[in-house]
């Protein structure tokens, strides 16, 4: 296909257009190619932007969420004027405003391996904004059977990860973890926190990846872990070796099809909280009766210390989840407890985690302290 660059485009890409690594026939190229990036949120928002900006001619956009107050910290292609509405419509406009020669597709669904074929095989590259690990694993997978370069990142409180996977010339992300870690070790942003321009900082480090692999210029990061401590402004890297025994980019595969990655994972593509849970489901106003009525109840919170200063509800025992397993001694067996967190998905880890450890009855606040806080206290403050 003949591509061609218009007077306006010659104006905008000018400053590309004088870099002897990509100019004329370079920004021919990036409008002539084609990225899908996976979640619109802290990651994709410089993602889709920088690639918007660079010309990238066509760009697709995987995202299921809504835009929530709480995603403006640091998601900046989304806007007060957006809040409640599409992540993926929010993207767009933005996107549209910003560069008007990209075409913007945008796919409004959890990506599956029963829709990601469809979804994904159109685009030359694939770029991971996403925040769980089902969704990775796909992405992998679909890439390493389809021979497409998977840009990888991933961001956690203060510390990010950038890599390119491609299994052509290199290792693939399943070379690195062949296979997940338990689901309650493996905390989202919402549960955890993140400094705001964290996911800024690594997701132009993924727009430049991307552009890199468009143009065939520079080295990628294929083969290496880049990391980044941003508390300490210190980036460190770890080389990847292909793994010979890697079960779908290996001398033997024995994946050769897309599995069902939410069971490999053993975790949903949604967080825990957005699932139904009525063995432990608890609404906020059935606990303040029981409470009230004077029934025997031990409350868990397993939010950060941190968290507590925000929020509390009087005489519940402050566990974070990821240190529950060490202090199950410090919380009775012989009545109901309740769990609690945020929102509720960490509230629904530990109720699990309790039952499995033997407690006889075990619930999780629905909805977490912000919850109760809607429901029972409107003078609470939420976060």
């Amino acid at each position: 296909m003949d591509i061609q660059l218009s007077q306006e485009e010659y104006f905008r890409y000018s400053r590309h257009l004088m870099l002897p690594e990509v100019g004329v026939e370079g920004q021919k190229r990036l409008k002539g190619a084609s990225v899908l990036i996976t979640g619109s949120g802290g990651l994709g928002s410089p993602i889709a932007l920088y690639l918007a900006a660079a010309g990238v001619g066509r760009i697709g956009l995987a995202d299921y969420d809504m835009v929530e107050d709480s995603n403006l910290q640091r998601q900046i292609i989304h806007g007060t004027s957006t809040v409640g509405t599409p992540k993926v419509d929010s993207a767009r406009a933005r996107i549209s405003d910003l560069n008007p020669f990209v075409q913007v597709e945008t796919y409004n669904a959890v990506l599956t391996s029963n829709n990601i074929t469809e979804i994904a095989e159109g685009y030359d590259v694939l770029v991971d904004g996403s925040d769980n690990l089902a969704t990775r694993y796909l992405l992998n997978d679909f890439a390493v059977l389809t021979g497409k370069p998977y840009i990888y990142g991933s961001i956690f409180r203060f510390e990010g990860q950038v890599s390119v996977f491609d299994s052509r010339s290199g290792p693939c992300y399943r070379c690195l973890f062949p296979a997940p870690p338990p689901p309650e070790l493996m905390p989202s942003c919402s549960s955890a926190g993140v400094l705001g321009v964290l996911p800024g900082i690594i997701g132009t480090i993924q727009a430049n990846e991307t552009i890199k692999v468009l143009l065939g210029i520079g080295q990628p990061l294929i083969g290496r872990l880049l990391l980044l401590d941003a508390l300490e402004m210190r980036f460190s890297e770890i080389l990847l070796r292909k793994n010979p025994a890697c079960p779908v980019c290996g001398e033997a595969p024995t994946i050769h099809a897309l599995i069902d990655y939410e069971q490999f994972c053993g975790a949903p593509y949604r967080r825990a909280g957005a699932q139904d849970s009525p063995e432990f489901d608890l609404l906020p106003l059935e606990l303040y009766d029981r409470l009230k009525n004077g029934e025997n109840i031990t409350l868990v919170d397993v939010r950060d210390p941190v968290e507590t200063q925000v929020s509390s509800l009087p005489a519940a025992i402050n566990i974070p989840l990821e240190r529950l397993t060490g202090r199950l001694g410090e919380i009775p067996r012989d009545r109901t407890v309740v769990v609690f967190c945020r929102t509720g998905s960490r509230g629904l880890q530990a109720a699990v985690m309790l039952k499995q450890a033997g407690f006889p009855d075990v619930k999780h606040l629905k909805g977490g302290i912000n919850g109760w806080a809607v429901q029972v206290d409107p003078g609470m403050k939420q976060y």
